[in-house]
């Protein structure tokens, strides 16, 4: 069995390595090119994201960090099914780019969502 890193830093920083494995392997075609940048940007992005939100100023600058990082997480996402549709990836690696591209988006959804809940609460108490 397969161990899984729990570490959300190094889960991120591994999930840009994956992608970027990804874009070096693309062709070399506009459509590939474009994407492969793209991608880099996007699955990158959600690792230093995290760096910032760690250091928040508040409850709602964290959330907002999260929310951006998510949005970067759904853009990898789409990026890595155009590059499917065109058959520029091997399907097992495809799978595995996209079962972990899924789990840190329900991971920091959920974030979000608690810590949305934790301020709601908070504001709630303080009135």
């Amino acid at each position: 069995m397969e161990k899984r890193n729990y570490d959300l830093e190094d889960r991120l920083i591994d999930f840009a390595v994956l992608i970027s494995i990804i874009v070096e392997k693309l062709p070399d075609t506009k459509l590939a090119n474009h994407l492969g940048n793209q991608g880099t940007r996007s699955s990158t992005a959600p690792a230093l994201l995290y760096g910032e939100a760690q250091s928040a100023e508040s409850q709602k600058d964290f959330i907002h960090k999260i929310k951006i990082l998510l949005k970067e997480l759904r853009e990898t996402k789409i990026c890595l099914k155009i590059l499917q549709k065109k058959g520029y990836i091997d399907l097992s690696f495809l799978k595995e780019a996209l079962r972990e591209n899924e789990e840190l988006i329900a991971i920091f959804a959920k974030s979000v969502k608690t810590a949305e809940s934790k301020l709601t609460n908070k504001i709630s108490n303080n009135e």
